[in-house]
């Protein structure tokens, strides 16, 4: 049976609307009905998990050659999830302010803000942004393959470009460009080609253009890199730094919530996990959390999880 704290947690979690924690906490009652022998009923919940995840993302059909280009994923995440800056949340609530009341704004001749850059180093919340966008004002949620686009669609990259802008304007939803770095690196530098320059101009035109209800959000791991006639086709720029050690203490604390006593270590874990991603934290959370439950125990071991936080910090350092 799931423990009375569980059942909070799920409680929790279903009204906040937080699929991530609601996720973990059936897998963690999936395990503790296995130990109890109760395996048909695990792997029942499991598979309710496994079929959620597989039905949450999967790529519209726009039209048939644009499949494989626009992935729609079922946005759960609320603001209240997103473990960052205030600077980065005060933000969010103003685009989501200022599109409530966008029909106010025009009676004066002005429009709410729906063009948005994200800067940020990988895994530092750019993508659970426009998710959070997405969710909290009820749209659907798009995120367009870029690199797929460039490395795929080489030569007719811009053909494609206008496709996706016309559907931008015919479907009101949150439109993510990711990995934008695959168009937006700077004109003017010694290794580009001429395809990529059309790509780039076709692309701040469209932008530019565009007047549609939709919000479109760009994301990109090195502002730097990007064209400086980017930057004023955007409405706000949101630039992502990686956590700093109270928001490092609010990750594991929202993680570990669960198990006893990790309050009393939590701070060796905040200070060994400097230099680490939102993402990289999370993961190395959920990486002891298996541990924990793959060893049959009902804490987590303060030795699991800076051995998960090494490991994190040690993949980084090869891959760089």
């Amino acid at each position: 049976m799931a423990t009375a704290e569980q059942i909070k947690t799920l409680i929790k979690a279903y009204f906040e609307n937080n699929n991530e924690r609601f996720v973990v906490t059936a897998l963690q009652v999936a395990a503790n009905e296995a130990k109890l022998g109760h395996t048909t009923f695990a792997n029942e919940i499991r598979k309710i998990v496994d079929n959620s995840k597989k039905n949450n993302s999967k790529i519209i059909k726009f039209t048939p050659d644009l499949s494989d280009l626009i992935l729609s994923s079922k946005s759960s995440n609320i603001l209240g999830d997103l473990v960052s800056s205030d600077e980065i949340k005060n933000k969010i609530k103003r685009v989501l302010k200022e599109y409530y009341q966008k029909d106010k704004l025009l009676k004066h001749g002005l429009s709410n803000r729906r063009k948005i850059l994200l800067s940020g180093a990988p895994g530092t919340g750019k993508t659970m942004t426009a998710s959070i966008i997405a969710n909290e004002l009820k749209l659907p949620f798009y995120e367009i393959q870029m690199d797929k686009i460039v490395n795929k669609y080489m030569g007719e990259t811009s053909a494609k470009l206008r496709q996706i802008f016309d559907n931008i304007q015919e479907r009101k939803g949150v439109f993510l460009f990711d990995e934008f770095d695959a168009i937006g690196a700077e004109r003017g530098s010694d290794n580009e080609v001429g395809e990529m320059r059309r790509v780039l101009n076709s692309f701040l035109q469209f932008l530019e253009q565009d007047d549609s209800e939709s919000i479109i959000i760009a994301a990109t791991n090195n502002i730097k890199l990007l064209d400086n006639a980017l930057f004023r086709r955007f409405n706000d720029i949101f630039i992502y730094e990686k956590p700093i050690p109270t928001e490092r203490e609010q990750l594991f604390c929202k993680y570990l919530a669960l198990y006893p006593n990790t309050d009393k270590w939590i701070d060796v874990c905040v200070k060994e996990s400097e230099g680490l991603s939102h993402s990289e934290i999370t993961q190395a959370c959920i990486d002891a959390i298996k541990e924990t439950i793959l060893s049959d125990k009902n804490y987590i071991n303060k030795k699991t999880l800076l051995k998960s936080i090494k490991d994190r910090k040690t993949f980084i350092a090869e891959i760089k």
